[in-house]
């Protein structure tokens, strides 16, 4: 394990990238109704030097600054509550900010590290240990996934891109499936029930790592990509009413009785050879591979809850 006495400031080294101009400001909580009306949006989109984050708690700005993911942070036990009433009413933010001349998208997470350390007072370290994770790998019957389909380039004379984050768009319902759009990175969202109990899912733009970290809640161990596989895939996975609730006590649901034991293990089976989780991966011509490996985490030894003014 790496000493726990580094302490980073990004906002003092000379090198480091930040906003030209950025403003913060309070948010308020998530608004289920609001959100699945368009009034209020989620995540981060860049357009042009604009750049618009909108609704996003601290856990989130967070994952998207430093490319964590939420199994790896440690921080105040404000900063991630179990329980997901808590997690709704947390106070969110939005920031505008403008990138400085000759600055591109790439460079955004650098200059919001900057700003979350200017702003929220944020000191952290980094520790490394060695321990059971599953690995991503690809079968030895090679890869099945089929790549995704390429942006398509903007119609010649449309007007420029709004920075705002896409509305999320919910259609059809639970019994006969769902599509969600705009809810992220992976494009179309699709969710449909079958008749035999099991949870179809497929997304349309998925990378391998953010597919590593989708599958997280439903193994018991932390899941690295070591697939070697660049791009976007179609992604598509089948599971089990039983790994869906075990995932959604793992994350601090309340499930009602009669969904299954209170006490009913979480998340999901150790063994490879079960768990609907592991056959849809190999469906895909993809393993989770039990190995050791060192995972990195992020710890927070100082945040503060609100932002300095303006």
């Amino acid at each position: 394990m790496l000493s726990a006495i580094v302490f980073v400031a990004i906002a003092s080294s000379a090198s480091a990238q930040t906003f030209e101009v950025a403003s913060v400001k309070t948010a308020g909580p998530l608004d289920p109704q609001k959100v699945l009306s368009g009034q209020q949006r989620l995540g981060m989109k860049v357009a042009g030097s604009n750049v618009d984050i909108e609704s996003m708690g601290l856990p989130e700005l967070l994952y998207l600054a430093f490319k964590v993911r939420p199994a790896q942070l440690t921080g105040p036990s404000w900063l991630k509550p179990s329980d997901p009433m808590a997690m709704m009413s947390a106070t969110r933010f939005d920031i505008h900010a403008k990138l400085p001349a000759g600055a591109s998208e790439a460079q955004v997470p650098e200059m919001l590290q900057a700003l979350l350390v200017e702003r929220f007072k944020l000191a952290f370290h980094r520790e490394s240990k060695e321990q059971n994770v599953y690995a991503l790998v690809v079968g030895k019957g090679g890869s099945k996934l089929e790549p995704s389909a390429p942006d398509e380039p903007p119609a010649p004379g449309a007007p420029p891109a709004s920075a705002r984050p896409d509305p999320i768009q919910v259609s059809g319902n639970p019994q006969t499936g769902m599509t969600i759009k705009g809810s992220g990175s992976g494009g179309a969202t699709r969710i449909q029930m079958g008749q035999d109990g099991m949870m179809h899912m497929s997304a349309d733009k998925l990378s391998l790592e953010d597919l590593a970290a989708s599958i997280q809640g439903f193994v018991d161990r932390p899941v690295v990509n070591q697939t070697g596989l660049q791009g976007k895939y179609k992604i598509s996975l089948d599971l089990s009413m039983a790994d869906v609730l075990a995932a959604a006590r793992a994350a601090g649901a309340n499930v009602p009785a009669g969904f299954g034991a209170p006490g009913a293990p979480a998340p999901g089976p150790a063994d490879p050879s079960g768990g609907s989780i592991f056959q849809s991966i190999e469906k895909m011509g993809l393993k989770l591979e039990p190995r050791k490996s060192a995972v990195e985490y992020f710890v927070i030894d100082n945040l503060e809850k609100a932002p300095t003014e303006d």
